[in-house]
């Protein structure tokens, strides 16, 4: 890896922590260095705040003058018109490193683009362009703010990796199936999963669209199924069964503002949105052709629970991180 390669893997990194939380925008990562010194990494985290770009820039402007902000980074309003206010010439020796080209366009939050071009900054590497039609054009707004070209490309293989499910989303159902499974691949048996886990697992209700789930799941493991860890919006659910046999009198059916649906269809994907799948080995088959990326929790332990996903998919690694003791692993089916 040469320099740049290095931080703009940094600014991957970063992002892959927010994957889907930011539904429906994009993951993205960005990196502020001064000399070869990194100032600031940050991620873009929740829709309708503050981008990468943004809240990349106000950490470094507390490193560089030494002085921590008196209001919310995340508030992209002030965020932008903070930096705007700075003296001319305050970024003008840094280099800031995006995995997705500035946005150009103005909706909830402000143009980073034209904040960028305003900044004047010594050089914007861009991992990846702008892939949706008619929100490009942050490449060229950001090169009018610099003297040399930015430098577009760098690890783009991977920032367009990151970007696969905003890509899907925008024309159908983006099916992230989520286990948790033991080192030689047990399931079952109650919660396997570290509390750090659990939360990341809540997050992402929190976001989805849809929870689906089998109804074996429903008969069995009778579940809640809500976001009680983070304290949010519990998903809707989608049951995907038959019969509409079940215990209505199971917390599932129970938690406030939110819907529980029994439905042998699943036209529904064909609609864009983010659905998350939790279930056993039956489901997996079931969805087998529609799933797009499995989400794995591996705890580090060994189980003689004799379930597990007897079944057989072809996965590629995108992403893993640790989970306080878990591994949490990104990945996609191959030739899917």
């Amino acid at each position: 890896m040469n320099i740049d390669e290095i931080y703009m893997q940094l600014a991957l990194n970063e992002a892959w922590k927010y994957q889907g939380l930011t539904y429906p925008n994009p993951a993205v990562g960005a990196v502020v260095t001064l000399e070869g010194k990194i100032l600031a990494i940050q991620a873009h985290q929740k829709a309708g705040t503050s981008h990468a770009e943004v809240l990349a820039l106000l950490a470094a402007y507390e490193i560089l003058s030494q002085n921590k902000i008196d209001f919310d980074r995340f508030d992209a309003q002030k965020g932008h018109a903070f930096l705007l206010e700075l003296p001319i010439g305050f970024f003008s020796e840094c280099t800031i490193y995006v995995t997705l080209e500035p946005c150009a366009h103005t909706g909830k939050t402000p143009s980073c683009a034209l904040l960028l071009e305003k900044l004047h900054l010594k050089q914007i590497i861009i991992g990846t362009k702008d892939p949706i039609i008619g929100h490009g054009g942050g490449l060229d707004i950001v090169g009018r703010g610099i003297l040399a070209p930015p430098t577009i490309g760098v690890l783009e293989e991977a920032c367009q990796a990151l970007l696969e499910p905003f890509m899907i989303w925008q024309k159908r159902a983006f099916v992230l199936f989520k286990l948790a499974q033991t080192t030689n691949g047990r399931i079952g048996g109650g919660y396997l999963s570290s509390k750090s886990s659990l939360k990341h697992v809540h997050q992402l209700r929190e976001v989805c669209d849809t929870l689906l789930i089998g109804g074996n799941t429903v008969r069995i493991d009778r579940p809640t199924l809500d976001s009680r860890f983070t304290e949010g919006k519990s998903p809707n659910i989608i049951i995907y069964s038959r019969k509409d046999d079940f215990d209505k009198d199971i917390p599932l059916f129970h938690v406030l503002q939110r819907e529980v649906k029994v439905s042998d269809n699943l036209d529904f994907l064909e609609h864009p949105s983010f659905v998350m799948v939790e279930g056993g080995e039956g489901m997996l088959q079931a969805l087998n052709d529609k799933v797009d990326w499995m989400l794995i929790y591996q705890i580090p332990k060994l189980s003689t629970n004799n379930l597990t996903y007897n079944t057989t998919m072809n996965l590629e690694f995108l992403h893993i991180e640790k989970k306080d003791v878990d591994l949490m692993i990104w990945s996609r089916q191959i030739g899917h």
